[in-house]
């Protein structure tokens, strides 16, 4: 019979609303500029062809409803910067799946954060060199509990929003997505084989900006549990 040689780690989980529940985490993939506004700020415009990047599923940082959930400040940074996003979890893998099937595969939504070392990210950029430094690092993917899809409401249409120390930063509506869920969907089906546990974050609106510590941020999207968290 074999053996682990080491402790295996804990498996990554996200807690379901209502319900002891947890949804077992198994790849995080990122849409970057996922919205025109967000796009134009970051320098660019047009309707470009989706990209990718993902984060390690310990990024995870579960965040119960209606508590404030710590988020330490991360190293090597000085530039923090916030992105609120729609998450959407697979609960039924497969490859080359069209946008009409689409909804068959999603298992739920949350509210997430996708922190980013931006400062770190630009220096990537501009030496043409990957950008992990700047968005894999630990604790960089806050998440709210997760709401069955039935449950959900219409999230294509929903109001997403975040605010720091009570004040608005970030404020659009997910039908504003360059590339919405389904399509997203398909193209990310086409690159990887999608599997249950995987978590979609499908990108950020504008407003995106740094934070310090101490920092509280709240954020949200209609129909869902919001997410807080304060850096520390």
């Amino acid at each position: 019979m074999s053996h682990y040689v080491i402790p295996a780690p804990q498996q990554a989980s996200v807690p379901v609303h209502g319900s002891s529940d947890l949804f077992p985490v198994h790849r995080i993939y990122c849409v970057g500029r996922n919205y025109e506004e967000h796009a134009k700020e970051m320098g660019f415009t047009g309707r470009e062809a989706p990209f990718f990047f993902m984060k390690p599923a310990d990024a995870i940082v579960p965040v119960a409803a209606g508590t404030t959930g710590p988020v330490p400040y991360p190293t090597l940074t000085s530039n923090l910067h916030h992105e609120i996003e729609l998450v959407v979890a697979i609960g039924k893998g497969g490859k080359n799946i069209s946008a009409a099937n689409a909804a068959q595969h999603i298992w739920g939504y949350a509210v997430g954060l996708d922190m980013t070392r931006r400062d770190l990210q630009g220096e990537m950029k501009k030496q043409g060199r990957p950008w992990e430094i700047g968005k894999a690092f630990e604790a960089s993917a806050p998440i709210a509990p997760l709401v069955p899809a039935a449950q959900a409401g219409d999230v294509n249409n929903a109001d997403i929003w975040l605010q720091v120390n009570g004040a608005e930063r970030q404020r659009s509506n997910v039908s504003k997505l360059i590339w919405n869920i389904a399509e997203t969907i398909e193209v990310l089906s086409q690159a990887w084989e999608l599997q249950a546990g995987d978590l979609i974050f499908t990108g950020t609106p504008e407003g995106v900006a740094a934070v310090v510590k101490g920092d509280v941020l709240e954020g949200g999207v209609t129909g869902l549990p919001s997410l807080k968290i304060q850096l520390g």
